[in-house]
C-alpha cells in the first residue's frame, strides 16, 4: 500500500476513503486482511483517470 499511495501521491487514509467510496483501483484482499493492487490494474486505472480529466 505504501508504494501505491506514493505512486498516486496520496495518504493511506485517502486511499481507504476512495476504496469505501468505490473510487479506488481494483484491490486484492489477502487472507491475512492486507490489501494489494496489481501493477497492471493500477496503471490502467491511472490511465483511465488521466483520460477523463
Amino acid at each position: 500500500m505504501t508504494e501505491v499511495c506514493d505512486h498516486l501521491g496520496i495518504s493511506r487514509s485517502t486511499f481507504y476513503d476512495w476504496r469505501q467510496a468505490h473510487k479506488a483501483p481494483p484491490c486484492v484482499v489477502l487472507p491475512n486482511g492486507q490489501i494489494r493492487v496489481r501493477e497492471g490494474e493500477l496503471d490502467a486505472w491511472v490511465a483511465a483517470h488521466l483520460e477523463s480529466s
